[in-house]
Parts: C-alpha cells; sequence; structure tokens
C-alpha cells in the first residue's frame, strides 16, 4: 500500500505544528481524502472529556477524516510536560522507534494520507542515541517546517533546514505562523525566509498564517495554498510493507 503525506516539524516547541497539522488535514478531508494524524511521541497530559490525553493528539484525532483512537495517533503520551526523555525516565519508559514505526504503518491500512506531527523541534532527544530526527528518517517522509514568526526565527529557520538536509531529507515547503503579533519588521523577515528557504533548499512557502483569535482547522487552513501543498507531498510517497 502506498502512503502519501508529511512530517511536520518547527523551528522549535510551541510554534505551531499543531495548527498547522490540523488545517493540512482538514485540506485534505474538504478534498475526499481519507487522512490521519499521528504523533509518535507527545508529552504532558491533561483532562479531556474524562479521559488523560495530550491537548495535540486530542487535536489530531478531531481533525482526522477516519475515526481513531487517542492510541492510534499516539502510541507514546507521557504524563510529564517536558522533554519527552526525562518524561519517559520519570514513568521508567523506553520510547523505542520500532514501535512509533509500527503506528504509523497500521495507520497506513486505513489513511492515503498521514500527516505526522514531530515534537518540538528537529533535533529533540527521544533516548540514548535517538532523537527526533532520526524518527523523522525512519517514516521518510517530505518535511514540513513551521516557521514561528517571531526574533532569532531565521536563525532557527535555516539551522533547522540544514539538519533536515544533512538527514537526507526533503524539505518540500515551509509555513509561517505569526506566533508574535508584535513582532517587528515581519514583511522583511518573511522576504528573507522566502529567499533563503526557496534558493538554498528549495522550499516553498506553503502559506503564512496570521495572528488568529480562534485558530481552528479551518481558519488556519484559508491561510495555506491547497494547490502548492498538495503538489510538494505529492511528490514522494512510500511504501512501509516494502521496508519492514
Amino acid at each position: 500500500m502506498m502512503t502519501r503525506g508529511c512530517f511536520v516539524t518547527g523551528t522549535d516547541t510551541g510554534v505551531g505544528k499543531t495548527r498547522i497539522s490540523t488545517a493540512m488535514l482538514h485540506l485534505l478531508a474538504e478534498a475526499g481524502e481519507p487522512a490521519a494524524g499521528y504523533k509518535p511521541v507527545a508529552a504532558g497530559l491533561v483532562e479531556i472529556d474524562g479521559r488523560r490525553v495530550n491537548e495535540d493528539v486530542h487535536a489530531l484525532r478531531v481533525a482526522s477524516s477516519v475515526v481513531l483512537s487517542d492510541a492510534d495517533v499516539s502510541p507514546c503520551q507521557l504524563e510529564a510536560a517536558c522533554a519527552p526523555h526525562i518524561a519517559a525516565a520519570m514513568e521508567s519508559r523506553v520510547i523505542d522507534p520500532r514501535h512509533l514505526l509500527r503506528g504509523a504503518l497500521a495507520l497506513s491500512h486505513r489513511a492515503r494520507w498521514l500527516v505526522i506531527e514531530g515534537v518540538g523541534g528537529f533535533r529533540v532527544p527521544l533516548g540514548a542515541g535517538f532523537d527526533s530526527a532520526d524518527m523523522a528518517c525512519d517514516f521518510d517522509l517530505p518535511v514540513v517546517l513551521v516557521v514561528g514568526l517571531r526574533l532569532g526565527c531565521l536563525n532557527h529557520a535555516l539551522l533547522t533546514a540544514e539538519a533536515v538536509r544533512a538527514r537526507g531529507l526533503r524539505l518540500a515547503g515551509w509555513v509561517a505562523n505569526r506566533i508574535d503579533p508584535q513582532m517587528t519588521h515581519a514583511d522583511a523577515n518573511l522576504m528573507a525566509l522566502r529567499q533563503t528557504l526557496g534558493e538554498r533548499y528549495g522550499a516553498t512557502c506553503l502559506g503564512v498564517v496570521p495572528w488568529l483569535a480562534d485558530p481552528t482547522p479551518a481558519a488556519v487552513a484559508a491561510h495555506l495554498d491547497p494547490t502548492i501543498a498538495r503538489a510538494a507531498l505529492q511528490l514522494a510517497s512510500q511504501s512501509w510493507e516494502d521496508s519492514q
């Protein structure tokens, strides 16, 4: 079975990866495509509808166009809201990369598209000798970079793009997300991002999301270009069965 999709990473934690991931799921659902959100590792649980669940996992499950459980969306949910390897150690757990890959493979049988959201930035430790960049390589899907527009975003975006390329992954596109409504020189920063990410890494801007009072998946998706996004992700597909 051929599965299409992307791995969504960010320039840092709290830059809007989940908002962009759910918006992409919304666009796919509008196009009639069966799509599932997947967050292999999630740290920080809250009470939602009587269940202990990560808020990002809940949002991805609701935005998916196939029926999923919280465990389907995230096979590794950790209680403490801290670095995953620390949260796992607090629970005497080990984050197993094979378990994470099996979860994605199971979803690939139920959805034509997977939107896989990473945790934190691109190089977050997950265990001894294993980080979120290694996890992205295991999935081997094109990468979508969420750039949180704030002071320092140029450095963070270029460092992340460089790290993605160093791992042999393709940076399919990037999304600018206005997380600091008071940011000065935002337009100049956007111009620099378009130029450097485009010229050096061949990455297309999939959209610029302004500061939104109510960032629902539909509201965020309205600021993404569905044609460009689909074109970027159509360039790569992966048959995981052949690699197992």
